[in-house]
């Protein structure tokens, strides 16, 4: 019986054995089962002669890695290893150990055998093999020092997985994110990334409360719009921010968003929120800003809630394009268009337009005067142009400073202007006149050579009459004080 049992139980074993060898080669991760005897008994040596830091030891001369690489003996290995590696056999793997294990996995076994030398009894690392058709292969290492062989090391069991497709797609969303970053940090555009959610709570929190009107509770509640603001926090800006708002750096730029996002963009904002409530997550719009050097910035401003992020609005970006530029030139523009360039008073088209909108829209009544320069064309026969332009300069001055909105002055023909004092009253209108003439006194106490001199007509309208005929009262007038002032200046000659 006795006997009877022993031989059950070597056959037990022995198909146990069986089974454990079957596993070892049909495991689908590449396996190797080694001695690291030869290794342990180096290390045995280093330390009686006296080292106490493996890496550094290692690192001091490479060729003490090889030797720590020489110790090691591969004693068989299965078959997933041999597809994995490209080899025919155990002798073709080991004949090739040389190209499989490249000086790329130096750094990464320097940190096996520190792991080892501190006393564990396993190891792992992320390291670079080869095939032996020269295919790199990223693996995942991990050995353990089989139980039992713990004093020897002379069984080690090494497992290595395959994670070349997962290292390739982490470089190349490493690669797309470095891509990406510097197609934020270098955009020619300025760009904020920001994060809104709490704006979107408070309106949602609004819309529970069954407001519909939006544009409405924004005009009873304008505090909420201001709180809105305060509670938008910027995550992120670009190089090009910092160039156009002037700042030092991020945090000299965050810490004085005051400066930049001041009271009078808060209609601008109102208007965004509103956009927002009506779900528009993409908008455009232009926008005025200040730089932290006290500039004014007209800018164009592109607002898109970033993709993923519709739910709770933690991640939007913001586009803003400096256009101070062309805003400067349409308002020079639109300058021109109702200016005269030499005296900086209204031009013509502009008055003739006034005329018609003081007719249909008023206030009435309405004093129109008209003046003439006197003395241009003697000026520009005898001293020249230039001594006439100055003198249509000087004229721009005075008429400037005798009236202020909603009057205008405006150059009518090249020696002729104009005054409307819309809502005036001939008394009123007399004030005006006597406070040009005055103007003139100054002018020509301040400025040597010719005298400038005005020959001036005022008429105010009646009821019912239209504008045109009020400027001919006034043209003759004008005419008549001419004449005065040429016939005067026969009797002193």
């Amino acid at each position: 019986m006795l006997h009877s049992n022993a031989n059950i139980l070597k056959a037990q074993l022995s198909g146990e054995s069986q089974d454990d060898a079957g596993m070892f080669q049909l495991a689908p991760v590449s396996l190797w089962l080694e001695d690291y005897s030869g290794l342990k008994q180096l290390f045995d040596e280093w330390r009686a002669a006296g080292v106490t830091s493996l890496r550094s030891h290692l690192l001091a001369d490479p060729e003490r890695v090889r030797a720590c690489s020489g110790c090691i003996r591969v004693i068989k290995v299965n078959r997933k290893t041999l597809s994995l590696f490209e080899a025919d056999d155990l002798p073709h793997l080991v004949s090739n150990l040389g190209n499989i294990f490249r000086n790329d996995m130096l750094n990464a076994h320097i940190d096996e055998l520190v792991q080892l030398w501190d006393g564990k009894l396993e190891f792992c690392s992320n390291t670079v093999n080869y095939t032996l058709s020269g295919k790199r292969l990223d693996i995942q290492l991990n050995g353990s020092i089989l139980p039992g062989h713990e004093d020897k090391w002379d069984r080690v069991l090494v497992a290595i997985e395959d994670v070349t497709e997962r290292e390739m797609a982490q470089r190349k969303l490493a690669r797309s994110e470095i891509y990406a970053r510097g197609l934020f940090e270098h955009s020619p555009v300025s760009l904020w990334v920001e994060d809104f959610s709490a704006v979107k709570q408070l309106l949602d929190d609004v819309r529970r409360q069954g407001i519909s009107d939006f544009r409405t509770f924004t005009d009873v509640h304008p505090e909420f719009v201001a709180r809105c603001v305060s509670e938008i926090r910027v995550i992120d800006v670009n190089k090009h921010t910092l160039q156009l708002f002037a700042a030092e750096d991020k945090a000299h730029l965050l810490g004085n968003l005051g400066e930049v996002l001041r009271e009078e963009m808060q209609e601008h904002f109102r208007e965004q929120l509103i956009d927002l409530w009506h779900g528009r997550i993409f908008q455009q719009r232009e926008v005025v800003n200040y730089s932290l050097a006290g500039d004014e910035l007209h800018l164009h401003l592109q607002f898109s809630v970033l993709p993923g992020y519709e739910h709770d609005w933690s991640q939007v970006q913001l586009a803003l394009t400096d256009i101070t530029a062309r805003k400067r030139a349409e308002a020079y523009l639109e300058y021109l268009g109702k200016h005269d360039v030499l005296t900086k008073l209204y031009n013509r088209s502009f008055y003739v337009d006034e005329l018609n909108r003081l007719e249909r829209k008023g206030p009435l009544p309405v004093t129109i005067i008209i003046i003439d320069l006197n003395g241009l064309k003697l000026a520009n026969d005898q001293l020249g142009h230039a001594a006439g332009d100055a003198l249509l300069r000087r004229a721009g001055e005075v008429l400037a400073k005798a009236v202020d909105k909603p009057s205008y002055a405006a150059r009518i023909g090249g020696d002729e202007f104009a005054v409307l004092l819309p809502g005036t009253d001939e008394r009123d209108g007399l004030v005006v006149m006597e406070s040009i003439e005055n103007l003139l006194e100054v002018n020509n106490q301040f400025y040597s050579g010719l005298p400038l001199s005005f020959s001036m007509g005022m008429a105010t309208s009646e009821p019912g009459e239209r504008l045109e005929a009020v400027v001919k009262r006034a043209d003759l007038l004008m005419y008549e004080a001419k004449r005065a002032y040429y016939a005067s200046l026969n009797e002193g000659a």
